[in-house]
């Protein structure tokens, strides 16, 4: 039933990219160059410490580490070449610390989106690491100059080889018009910025409802065992949030009661799972009886009740 239901959310949030060329839809292509941009192109894809073709389950390391004041920042590293990447770079010494604590040497920085509290390590790491290659998304509104130091551009089923390790790019516009994810199938996991957090999403400052709606579409099509590392620590605050919109929800209300007691003990609630976010998150669940109840959207088209919770969280 779970299968039946995501595949019936994908079909009705997905039609419009449906029609878009084959060569941007979901049919995977296998390990080819990304569509950089002339003045950046790479002597090919095969990343600097990178062993194209060769994926292992469960190989790859994460280590996760708090930055600024809400971000999170993710080490991923494949033990048996030794590259490892950063997911966004929001400060440099939380960074360099984690990497000596492990004795990593960092090898790739791969940003979602433009943001500064994503980017604004960028530079200081690239020339502290020799040979770091600094890869993000090409649909930003300012091209390359959005990601600072970026060598290779990215979008939708690119692939980036992390040593024996492959990510499929996924473009999730919304937040910024060209944030992408990275998804890792062999691991199980997905690292989405600010696109979807625990039980919530990012503001939509550079795409309407309909874009982003897609966008989440995208990612909790994913197998429910997916485990999501989302950017901030959100999710107190999402959950009251949540529980407004979806007050019968016994699954919500459990969750809420959990969250809140990580939270006094200090623990993060990054990462999260699809499973989670479909049966908590009410922005993956535009379809909830519940929610339309509440909202009073019965008959609505599912982009129509996103739409209207995205604008009730913005003055929650």
């Amino acid at each position: 039933q779970a299968e039946t239901r995501m595949r019936a959310l994908l079909s009705r949030a997905l039609v419009p990219v449906a029609r878009r060329p084959a060569s941007c839809l979901a049919a995977r292509r296998p390990l080819i160059a990304p569509r950089a941009d002339p003045a950046h192109r790479s002597r090919g894809f095969v990343l600097p410490g990178s062993a194209s073709g060769v994926s292992r389950t469960g190989a790859m390391q994460v280590h996760q580490f708090p930055c600024l004041t809400d971000n999170y920042s993710f080490l991923l590293h494949d033990p048996t070449t030794g590259a490892t990447a950063v997911v966004d770079t929001p400060e440099v010494a939380p960074i360099e610390k984690a990497l000596l604590e492990r004795g990593w040497k960092l090898t790739h920085i791969l940003n979602t989106h433009w943001h500064a509290d994503h980017t604004g390590g960028n530079e200081e790491l690239k020339k502290k690491h020799a040979g770091c290659v600094v890869i993000g998304p090409r649909g930003e509104r300012r091209g390359y100059a959005a990601i600072p130091g970026m060598d290779i551009s990215v979008g939708q089923d690119d692939t980036v080889t992390l040593g024996s390790i492959v990510a499929t790019v996924i473009d999730v516009p919304g937040h910024t018009a060209g944030h992408v994810a990275y998804h890792f199938p062999s691991e199980q996991k997905i690292f989405v910025g600010d696109t979807l957090f625990a039980m919530g999403c990012g503001r939509l400052f550079e795409g309407k409802p309909a874009t982003m709606w897609r966008s989440i579409s995208k990612i909790i099509a994913l197998p429910s065992e997916t485990a999501v590392y989302c950017a901030h620590e959100y999710t107190l605050a999402n959950a009251k949030f949540a529980i407004s919109v979806d007050p019968t929800n016994e699954a919500l209300a459990a969750r809420v009661a959990e969250v809140e007691e990580a939270r006094k003990e200090g623990k993060p609630t990054v990462p999260t799972t699809i499973e989670k976010e479909l049966a908590t998150n009410p922005f993956c669940r535009p379809d909830s009886f519940g929610i339309r109840e509440t909202l009073g959207m019965h008959g609505a088209e599912d982009t129509a009740v996103f739409a209207e919770t995205r604008r009730r969280k913005d003055k929650f």
